[in-house]
């Protein structure tokens, strides 16, 4: 081994010495927190959130938690991560975050906040969706997210039905109920537009049993008769539109339903 040699793993040994603690106490300084107490970090993460420096805030509660998991500014350090990862754009982090807090508190003052911040949460989730009604193929539309958000927004009504958040809850589980109906009409028209009308009567069917209030339950009868009819069951057709005599007489499709299966075969 030449002289020259061990000089340089001798200089790379003793440069990886000396820069090991510089990095160290680097990370050491560049932690500003190390030293703060529950009320210093719950004060600062507060600041954040209120001046909207969500990202910061997350950094914060999640500190205080890990250094000082019991205690009131853990607990509300818990309740408030739900809001700041929602307003951060991080729903998933935002609905286990949720999930957490309901376990851990679930006789929390606050916990009703909580249910209607995962239903928000994914209320949110499901907006771009459900707008978008009609795309080319709307079997490809994932309503999960918006079933999800009633079924949240459901939980907090039924176990908090005074609370100041219910109303607004009652208000969203509305339009989700019609969108989601609405969804389900547009899947059944698909299906009935290229001629696959079993599968056009089942989702039909499925508006009409579980959206039967919804505006979408009499279009969904339509698309009944006219399915039954091409499929060449008259009788179910002509029972579906009896329903739709009863619950919408006004209806325009009426008459031309009313010689449609009148003039289907097997009638009588």
């Amino acid at each position: 081994m030449s002289a020259r040699f061990l000089r340089l793993r001798l200089a790379t040994v003793l440069a990886a010495a000396l820069l090991a603690p510089g990095c160290a106490w680097l990370s050491e300084k560049a932690d500003e927190t190390r030293d703060w107490s529950a009320a210093k970090l719950y004060s600062e993460a507060k600041d954040a959130l209120n001046n909207g420096d969500y990202t910061r805030a997350i950094g914060y509660y999640d500190k205080l938690q890990a250094r000082y998991p019991f205690g009131r500014y853990a607990q509300q350090a818990q309740l408030e991560s739900v809001y700041a990862y929602y307003r951060d754009g991080e729903p998933d982090s935002a609905v286990a975050a949720a999930d957490r807090f309901i376990k851990t508190y679930p006789r929390h003052p606050y916990v009703d906040y909580v249910y209607y911040l995962k239903g928000l949460t994914n209320y949110n989730r499901a907006s771009g969706p459900l707008d978008r009604l009609m795309p080319p193929d709307p079997t490809r539309t994932d309503a999960s997210a918006a079933l999800q958000s009633f079924t949240d927004f459901n939980d907090l009504v039924t176990k908090f039905p005074d609370s100041r958040y219910a109303p607004d809850a009652r208000a969203r589980m509305l339009f989700l109920r019609n969108n989601l109906a609405s969804y389900e009409l547009n899947v059944a028209r698909h299906y009935q537009s290229r001629g696959a009308h079993v599968a056009a009567v089942n989702r039909a069917k499925y508006v009409v049993e579980n959206y039967a209030s919804s505006p979408a339950a009499t279009e969904a009868l339509v698309i009944m008769v006219r399915s039954y009819t091409a499929m060449g069951l008259p009788e179910l057709a002509r029972d579906a539109l009896r329903v739709l005599q009863k619950n919408d007489p006004q209806n325009p499709d009426i008459p031309k339903l009313t010689t449609l299966v009148g003039t289907a075969p097997g009638k009588g």
